[in-house]
């Protein structure tokens, strides 16, 4: 969910949570120039990062280690420290688009029931996860971590399971990378992904799905099956 590189359409500022919203709501999303840059900036792709839920694919490997129950997946227990994580360096990923005035409009969305973690856990120590905001049917991926091996994907993973259980639509992925593309991650003009929005945010998923406990073998089965139509 993550790209190093973007285009800017201009600076973005002077307003709150819910004019954020209606950004996401119009197919454009906000990055910072670098963590110690107040400034943030509006972004419009061209082409579009999406993951599409009923082309979700998860390598058999994963699926192993998923089913195996390695982590302990909880769902919005530590937003902040997920944040946090995504902003600190890491190897290949020195900066972050994630800056001051963007960990507080997330903070204060996920307050108000607009921004979640999926977060997994190892003998209570925060070991991978991700967040990201709902608005309707449509679930906007904003960035992952990872302190062990596959703990982000098997966030991921959960995450998929979890929508498709509850009825969403629509997995935005900002940008496609070589990451996101062995799960099925394909890359959509953003005109076409303009369509997918608008229906996916007439759609009212059980919000509840995201935080039923589920288990690993229970998250694979739901992430390869259909996408279930919200009623």
């Amino acid at each position: 969910m993550d790209e190093p590189g973007f285009s800017a359409s201009g600076p973005f500022g002077g307003f709150g949570p819910d004019e954020l919203l209606n950004c996401y709501a119009t197919g454009v999303f906000p990055m910072g120039e670098a963590r110690d840059d107040p400034r943030v900036f509006l972004v419009e792709p061209e082409q579009r990062g999406v993951i599409p839920l009923d082309g979700f694919r998860v390598p058999t490997r994963l699926r192993r280690t998923v089913r195996s129950d390695a982590f302990e997946v909880r769902v919005d227990t530590a937003f902040d420290a997920v944040l946090d994580a995504c902003a600190a360096p890491a190897p290949g990923r020195e900066d972050s688009w994630i800056n001051a005035p963007i960990r507080r409009l997330y903070v204060e969305l996920n307050a108000r029931g607009h921004a979640h973690s999926v977060e997994c856990w190892r003998e209570d120590r925060l070991v991978g996860g991700l967040y990201g905001v709902t608005l309707g049917g449509a679930f906007f991926g904003e960035s992952m971590f990872s302190r062990e091996r596959d703990a982000s994907k098997v966030a991921l993973v959960h995450l998929v399971a979890r929508l498709k259980k509850g009825g969403w639509r629509l997995l935005d992925a900002q940008f496609l990378t070589a990451h996101l593309s062995q799960f099925g991650a394909v890359e959509t003009p953003q005109a076409a992904y303009l369509k997918l929005l608008k229906a996916a945010r007439s759609q009212r998923p059980n919000t509840r799905a995201l935080f039923e406990p589920m288990t690993g073998p229970e998250a694979v089965f739901y992430a390869l099956q259909p996408t279930i139509q919200a009623s």
